[in-house]
């Protein structure tokens, strides 16, 4: 794995006299664009070398909890780490079809002898309580916990402004604030299993995403609501959020927190497009990525020995993000606005809060104390 580190330079956070930002200035708007576009006509070409599916070394000693694994890159990650051996969780909306298709897939691999070790938890990332009783269940067994995959998004192209019954908007609570909740409450869990690793499947969208920890929800007014920019601004997010995060965690915990973008894929993501754009969308299947393409970037996140190696050197360098995967399953650099580090701690510490944690809950929880939150009390 390449690990040089591309410079980025620092989008620098207001001071006294200067007026606040409250977008991305239009430069830097174009060039997220610019990025996107290239991403979309060039990632077939750039992602060329990566076998299809990808081949994982044996993974009979991790445990694995991927989120939203009934459907797109999350089913193809499911179903791949179980066939290489992995104990897979599959953290769903609907038991019903994840263990449908756990029977599907054991059917397929009938007279081989292969028996697959997975198993179907419930979680909803509308509900936060439905989120922190799924963590609370999972450290109640004491067991490690080696990846979790924050899989899970929504995009919902074109839709009305809509909030959980948290009182959060729905891209921000399901892309940011649920998956925050999770791996927060799971750090126990995690260090039973260190090293271990956090992989969150972030977006190339994120580059066009401009976050006011002032306004998350975005009803201010400040900022007109589009679900384009609840999407984008929700992964930008992710990416300060993990970059603390990773800060946080000490060194000897053992614990990776990685981004990743698995490219423009062909998902049930398009179930939320208007219909003329999904017949543009299909009809475009050179571009796009199939499911299983589009896993490789956070499988690979998920299990090369190389990873862990690499987070730790930008812990040491004291790097502003955490490590960011590209499609073509190599480090690169998520956008200029990511790096700004005062907005990433603004973000961190109001992450913190809307999901009702203390400010110190990670040094807490890494030191087996009880954490209490305003949805449960968990303690290692």
């Amino acid at each position: 794995m390449e690990t040089e580190k591309k410079p980025c330079k620092s989008s620098s956070s207001s001071s006294d006299g200067e007026k606040v930002k409250k977008s991305l200035g239009w430069m830097e708007w174009l060039r997220g664009w610019m990025y996107v576009i290239y991403e979309f006509l060039f990632q077939r070409i750039t992602a060329s070398h990566l076998e299809n599916p990808m081949e994982l070394p044996p993974l009979n000693h991790l445990t694995c909890i991927v989120t939203g694994s009934t459907s797109g890159i999350g089913l193809e990650m499911a179903r791949q780490l179980a066939h290489f051996g992995a104990h897979v969780v599959m953290a769903v909306r609907n038991p019903k079809g994840a263990n449908d298709l756990i029977q599907k897939w054991q059917n397929e691999l009938s007279g081989t002898g292969i028996l697959l070790n997975i198993e179907v938890m419930q979680v909803d990332l509308l509900s936060l309580d439905s989120v922190a009783e799924f963590a609370e269940a999972w450290n109640a067994r004491s067991a490690p916990l080696h990846v979790l995959i924050n899989n899970a998004g929504i995009f919902m192209l074109g839709e009305p402004q809509k909030f959980s019954k948290d009182g959060y908007e729905q891209h921000l609570q399901v892309n940011h604030l649920a998956p925050a909740l999770l791996s927060v409450l799971l750090l126990p869990s995690l260090l039973r299993g260190s090293p271990s690793r956090i992989v969150n499947v972030n977006s190339v969208m994120h580059y066009i995403g401009f976050v006011d920890p002032d306004d998350m929800n975005v009803t201010s007014g400040k900022r007109e609501f589009s679900s384009l920019v609840g999407y984008s601004s929700s992964k930008l997010a992710q990416i300060m959020f993990s970059s603390v995060l990773q800060k946080r965690v000490p060194a000897e915990a053992g614990i990776s927190i990685t981004c990743v973008s698995p490219g423009i894929v062909d998902t049930n993501v398009a179930r939320d497009l208007p219909g003329i754009v999904q017949t543009a969308y299909h009809l475009i299947p050179y571009f796009i990525l199939s499911a299983t393409e589009g896993a490789r970037s956070a499988l690979f996140a998920a299990t090369d020995p190389q990873i862990q190696e690499y987070c730790e050197m930008l812990k040491a360098d004291e790097w502003p993000t955490c490590a960011f995967i590209s499609h073509d399953c190599r480090p690169t650099n998520p956008s200029e606005e990511a790096h700004n580090l005062e907005t990433s701690f603004k973000v961190w510490e109001k992450t913190l809060e809307l999901i009702g944690l203390p400010s110190d809950a990670v040094e807490r929880l890494i030191e087996g104390e009880e954490v209490k939150c305003r949805y449960g009390t968990h303690t290692d």
